[in-house]
């Protein structure tokens, strides 16, 4: 029984989801990841190199659909409402998934637009890239609250590690089949592959949700509340929380470094590399294999090591942005010296170095999701994904705006290129120095909470010392 600082209770139930029923709720994520690295990554290519826009256009669509994500707290606060009604966040979760479907396919579209008449094209992109947001937070964050409510908290830091690698096995083979499929590109090739992709997506979600929420109980018991809170109560509750604090701002930053780049990979292999779009979608498949297997042996280090080293997944955390900061300063280099830079091993080596940081960083949130006197999983994965969002959004906007201005000052596309690599490595530097300072206040901070959890289990999680 996990004694509550305000007196209350919460009771492990025994219940929660089987190994099976999270394997069957990351194919939901395989579905997410395969129209994500359409819409982000492809289309950005296209954008650039095939219709010769500015880099801006693509950033400032893709930095909208994550600003708007800024209501990931509204999706994940109606999910927690109607989590007493059965399959109501399965409900959730298959809108966002239509939505999300539909607005992918309607962006494909929108590069016809943009070739014939630019503003018409602008226009038509936004409303896609707007419902595209919404669909991810719908989706996303309904999935990550029934993660968090239904899974038994020994199982959580394994069940976040299962469901990304299933997210990243969805974008490389949705990459690789558009490394195949693409060449020779037409638009009408690219929203065929999306449409495919949406249906795929829609049809693999349904199936994966099938009976999980009916034939499975909330993981732990938490006392019902006194009367219904309004969102900003909700919102106050979590936000009162000092870990969720600096875990939100760790999110924020790391994702603010990761996410700078994101536009910019593609378009340096056509520009600086003379890549083809099949050649470019191809980098975004070695960058997710890197992330995979930094992800599965990141986790089953992790796990093997935890008792032993109980503060391996913090230590994680530090040595994965330290690296992919390495990483990314030789991409900077890569744009200096191309085409002779082993680019492909640069990539997948920023790809280990994000997955292993990765993993440490997903156990801690599903942990932190689940605590609390009250079932608050929605608010909490929302306020965190909307900090992933907002930085997302920021950075990609950033990256690109750095490098059009530093293209134009120096008529260089390889100083350009070379610039924000350079600043982007400079932010996974901070986000490390951040993870060790947060590791150090966690440790300093008394633990007004006894877990059912063994220390070694709150290791895992990368919250608390042992007592």
């Amino acid at each position: 029984m996990d004694t509550l600082p305000s007196g209350h209770t919460e009771t492990a139930t025994g219940h929660g989801l089987s190994w099976f029923s999270i394997f069957r709720l990351g194919m939901v994520q395989i579905a997410l990841g395969s129209i994500a690295v359409l819409t982000t990554s492809t289309l950005n290519r296209v954008m650039v190199v095939e219709l010769a826009l500015a880099a801006i256009v693509p950033g400032a669509l893709v930095g909208l659909h994550y600003g708007v994500q800024i209501s990931r707290p509204l999706w994940g606060f109606g999910s927690d409402r109607t989590s007493d009604t059965p399959n109501a966040r399965s409900r959730w979760i298959v809108g966002g998934m239509f939505v999300l479907a539909f607005s992918a396919i309607g962006a494909a579209a929108s590069t016809i637009l943009l070739e014939a008449n630019l503003w018409l094209g602008l226009i038509a992109s936004i409303v896609a890239f707007v419902f595209i947001g919404f669909g991810v937070g719908c989706s996303g964050t309904s999935l990550l609250a029934l993660l968090a409510n239904r899974t038994a908290p020994a199982r959580r830091p394994a069940a976040a590690s299962i469901v990304w690698v299933l997210m990243i096995v969805g974008i490389i083979f949705t990459a690789i089949m558009g490394s195949i499929f693409l060449d020779p590109y037409s638009h009408n090739r690219l929203i065929a592959l999306t449409a495919c992709a949406g249906a795929a997506a829609v049809a693999l979600t349904i199936i994966a949700l099938w009976g999980v929420e009916r034939s499975s109980k909330p993981a732990t018991i938490k006392p019902p509340s006194l009367h219904e809170p309004t969102f900003r109560e909700a919102l106050s509750e979590v936000w009162e929380d000092r870990q969720a604090r600096l875990f939100t701002a760790f999110v924020f930053l790391s994702m603010l470094a990761y996410f700078t780049q994101d536009l910019i990979l593609e378009p340096l292999g056509g520009l600086l590399f003379g890549m083809s779009v099949g050649e470019t979608t191809a980098l975004a498949s070695t960058q997710h294999q890197g992330v995979l297997l930094g992800m599965l042996v990141a986790g089953g280090l992790g796990t093997r090591l935890s008792k032993r080293y109980p503060n391996i997944l913090r230590h994680m955390i530090v040595f994965g942005c330290i690296g992919s900061g390495a990483a990314l300063a030789g991409l900077g280099l890569a744009a200096l010296s191309a085409p002779q830079w082993p680019l492909q091993a640069n990539i997948f080596l920023l790809g280990l170095a994000n997955g292993t940081f990765a993993v440490a960083a997903i156990g801690t949130m599903m942990s932190l999701a689940g605590r609390g006197e009250r079932s608050r999983e929605g608010v909490r994965m929302g306020v965190w994904g909307a900090a992933q969002a907002v930085a997302g959004g920021l950075g990609i906007v950033a990256g690109t705006v750095m490098f059009d201005i530093t293209r134009f000052l120096t008529a260089s596309e390889a100083v350009a290129f070379a610039t924000v690599f350079g600043v982007e490595a400079g932010m996974f530097l901070a986000s490390a120095a951040l993870a060790v300072a947060m590791s150090r206040t966690f440790a300093a901070q008394p633990n007004t909470q006894q877990s059912t959890q063994t220390n070694d289990e709150t290791f895992d999680a990368g919250l608390t010392p042992a007592e």
